[in-house]
């Protein structure tokens, strides 16, 4: 996939924007912006897309994007029955000003925000603070705002629970006929994974020959076309072991592997745990 360049509407006066989302997804295109963003997940669930990570999300996830970090959010459901909702606040790096990162006492920012170049996935017992002071925002007003901001990268920098989410940190600009290309071939995949994919099926989407969407497909995505298929059932898979409602051997075949065994396999190599045991990770504790 490549990412297309989204502008981000930061309102008259404002220093930073914080939004409260409710629809019925959380947008379907693969994008960046020069605002670095905090994603609170209050409901919903599906697979999201941070740089060339891609992983099953669920209500309660918080992330912090760096600056032009390709992301998505794409659901399980798109329609009015299954409703996502999220608080969103982005902010540019410089939002406090040009001089800011450059006093003695925020130096520990510059490298909080290099570090979110490749995303943060926020955890342990900082992330409610975060949680609660993203909440504050949405009804501040004058001088609070930024007060709260303050107090927002004052936790984050506390925050020692956390893992980074992207293994890359740079990514290209594309042109806008290339985001269409590869968002093109994206919706496709997400649409049609349950079904055998062919290689050509997903060149000819994007109007190239096999051997040149290859090396189109790997030089963007930092994986194969079929390294990504892999991934993107694997964490569908993910989401149906969450749920508990079927066999192991259905989801598979569900999730569109051609045999239990092949689907084992994937599934340890990606996830490091069987199928069965990611499971239990997420079973109720019988007491």
């Amino acid at each position: 996939m490549n990412p297309s360049l989204h502008t981000v509407a930061s309102g008259q006066q404002r220093s930073y924007r914080i939004f409260h989302i409710m629809q019925p997804h959380f947008g379907t295109v693969w994008h960046y912006h020069p605002e670095m963003e905090l994603h609170y997940v209050i409901r919903g669930e599906g697979i999201r897309f941070i740089g060339d990570n891609i992983d099953y999300f669920r209500a309660g996830e918080l992330i912090l994007l760096g600056a032009n970090l390709p992301h998505v959010w794409h659901c399980r459901e798109n329609n009015a029955e299954h409703m996502t909702e999220a608080v969103v606040l982005q902010f540019l790096p410089e939002c406090l000003g040009s001089d800011f990162l450059d006093l003695p006492e925020a130096w520990q920012l510059s490298r909080l925000f290099e570090r979110a170049r490749k995303g943060i996935l926020i955890r342990g017992r900082h992330k409610e603070k975060i949680i609660g002071l993203m909440y504050e925002a949405q009804t501040a007003t004058g001088l609070q705002r930024i007060v709260i901001l303050l107090s927002l990268l004052k936790v984050l920098l506390e925050s020692a629970d956390s893992k980074s989410i992207s293994m890359t940190q740079g990514f290209s600009r594309p042109g806008e006929t290339e985001c269409r290309r590869l968002n093109l071939v994206y919706d496709y995949i997400f649409s049609n994974y349950k079904d055998n994919i062919t290689l050509n099926q997903a060149a000819a989407i994007s109007n190239m020959s096999a051997a040149n969407f290859c090396r189109y497909f790997k030089r963007l995505t930092h994986r194969t076309y079929s390294a990504f298929l892999t991934e993107v059932r694997v964490n569908q898979a993910c989401r149906m072991l969450i749920a508990g409602k079927h066999a192991v051997e259905f989801i598979s075949y569900e999730c569109g592997f051609n045999n239990p065994a092949n689907f084992y396999r994937h599934f340890k190599l990606l996830k490091g745990v069987t199928p069965l045991e990611y499971r239990q990770q997420f079973s109720p504790v019988k007491i």
